[in-house]
C-alpha cells in the first residue's frame, strides 16, 4: 500500500511539473500584440489628472503646446480605460486575462511606459498611483496638490512646483530630486522606516506641506531657488 501511494505521489508531481512547463512554454508568457496609443486633449474644463495603474513606469513632464499627451502602449489582454468626469481626466488599467496569463515573465519594459505632457501651470492636483516601477517628475508646476504613490519602484523629482502640498509615498523604492522653493516655504513630515532621509521628521512652520512616508529605502529632497 505505502509503495502504491508513494507511486502515485511520485506520478501526480510529474505531471503537474510537466504541466507547469508547458504553461510556460504557451500562452503563459504573455505572448501579447501591443500597439503604441497616443492619447490627446485640449485643456478645457480639466483641472485634475488622476493615474492609477500596476506595473507601469510613469513619466510626466511639459506639454509643448495647449494640450495633454499620453503616450502608452496597449494590447488586447493590458489596456487603458482613460475618460473625463467632474473636470478630472483619470487612467486606470484594465485587464481580460485569464489565470494562464498570469504565469510567466511580465511584458518587455517598453510595453509598460507611460509618458505623460502636461502645459505648465495648468493642473490643480495631479495624482499618481503605480506598483514595481518609477514614477519621474521633470519641471512641472501643479497650482495646488501633487500625490505620488510607487510600491515597489523610485519617486524622482526634478524642479517640481507646486502651489500647496506635496504628498510622496514608496515602499522598496528611494525617493530622491529636487522641489522649487525654500526650506523655509514647506512645512514637512517625514515617516520612514529601514532608510535614511536628510528630511526632519516634522517641521511644522511653512506655508506649503511636503509629506514623505518611505518604507525600506532612502529619501533624499533638495529645495532650489
Amino acid at each position: 500500500m505505502k509503495k502504491t501511494f508513494t507511486k502515485k505521489f511520485i506520478a501526480s508531481i510529474l505531471i503537474l511539473s510537466s504541466l507547469a512547463c508547458v504553461l510556460m512554454l504557451t500562452g503563459c508568457s504573455n505572448d501579447q500584440t501591443f500597439v503604441e496609443q497616443n492619447y490627446i486633449s485640449n485643456t478645457d474644463n480639466i483641472n485634475s489628472i488622476v493615474i492609477n495603474v500596476e506595473d507601469r513606469d510613469i513619466s510626466v513632464g511639459i506639454s509643448n503646446d495647449n494640450q495633454i499627451h499620453i503616450d502608452y502602449f496597449e494590447s488586447e489582454k493590458e489596456f487603458y480605460d482613460i475618460s473625463t468626469d467632474n473636470s478630472t481626466l483619470s487612467m486606470t488599467i484594465k485587464y481580460d486575462k485569464s489565470w494562464t496569463d498570469y504565469i510567466g515573465s511580465k511584458p518587455s519594459i517598453s510595453y509598460r511606459k507611460i509618458n505623460i505632457s502636461i502645459p505648465n501651470n495648468m493642473l490643480d492636483n495631479l495624482t499618481i498611483t503605480t506598483t514595481n516601477e518609477n514614477i519621474n517628475l521633470s519641471t512641472l508646476s501643479v497650482l495646488d496638490s501633487i500625490s505620488l504613490d510607487a510600491n515597489g519602484g523610485n519617486i524622482n523629482l526634478t524642479q517640481v512646483s507646486v502651489g500647496n502640498n506635496i504628498s510622496l509615498t514608496a515602499k522598496n523604492g528611494n525617493i530622491n530630486g529636487s522641489i522649487v522653493g525654500s526650506w523655509n516655504d514647506f512645512a514637512i513630515t517625514c515617516e520612514i522606516k529601514k532608510g535614511d532621509t536628510n528630511l526632519p521628521e516634522n517641521k511644522t512652520d511653512g506655508e506649503k506641506t511636503l509629506n514623505v512616508n518611505c518604507n525600506n529605502s532612502d529619501v533624499n529632497i533638495d529645495f532650489i531657488s
